[in-house]
């Protein structure tokens, strides 16, 4: 590894991609920024536009798309491939564009942010559920091909964030969903982003194609056999 690490993070203009730059940057990191929008040291669609070189010892993935709701029977295919382009091409594509330099130095720590959703499914997101799914084999199957050469990948599974858009919900709505959380609270961008920045560092080099629940618990079985769930 350089003397001086660097790390790219897509979806870098807010929300948990500005929290883990400025999580990375706080470690020592030379960090760059992506993102489609302005404000950040590259502008570029991930899905769509052509990667300048990178030569970067972390990429963080984290670029995507959240807002398509549609169930599957009215889903338009337009809806379906954007969000496969973006969560899915995009993630891949940027990991890519990483993968050349990383080789030939046989080192690299690379984290994708996927989401709970590509374990338990979305109902009214098939397409966004879809792609996150998809990252995890990506992840596993881009760990397998690069561990011999020093190169580490894994994915972390956020549950309810508190971001912009979160917050920006009614609050009937955000308050529906914390109820299927068993910590009783939203996630907080920081929170994603100490994950990340463990991942990404030298000593984490045996952690190797996992995926890593965030979640408040949200994903864990909560079903009770009993008729009350006594001591909790």
């Amino acid at each position: 590894m350089t003397q001086t690490a660097s790390a790219l993070v897509t979806g870098a203009a807010r929300g948990i991609g500005a929290a883990i730059a400025t999580r990375l940057t706080a470690d020592g990191l030379a960090v760059l920024r992506l993102d489609v929008r302005p404000g950040c040291d590259i502008a570029l669609d991930v899905a769509r536009d052509e990667f300048p070189p990178l030569d970067v010892d972390v990429c963080v993935a984290n670029a995507g798309i959240t807002t398509t709701i549609a169930p599957g029977h009215r889903m338009t295919a337009e809806q379906w491939q954007r969000d496969i382009d973006v969560n899915l091409t995009g993630a891949f594509r940027t990991i890519q564009a990483c993968l050349g330099g990383m080789r030939e130095r046989r080192y690299g720590r690379i984290v994708v942010i996927s989401s709970v959703a590509a374990l338990g499914g979305l109902p009214g997101q098939v397409a966004y559920a879809a792609s996150k799914a998809g990252q995890l084999g990506m992840v596993r199957t881009l760990a397998g091909e690069n561990a011999a050469h020093g190169i580490t990948v894994n994915a972390i599974l956020p549950g309810l964030v508190g971001t912009e858009q979160v917050l920006a919900m009614p609050p009937e709505v955000r308050e529906r969903a914390l109820r299927s959380v068993p910590a009783g609270r939203l996630v907080e961008p920081a929170e994603i982003a100490a994950a990340v920045s463990f991942l990404a560092r030298e000593e984490a080099g045996q952690i190797n194609g996992q995926c890593i629940a965030v979640d408040g618990g949200s994903s864990l079985t909560q079903l009770s056999l009993g008729s009350e769930r006594r001591g909790l």
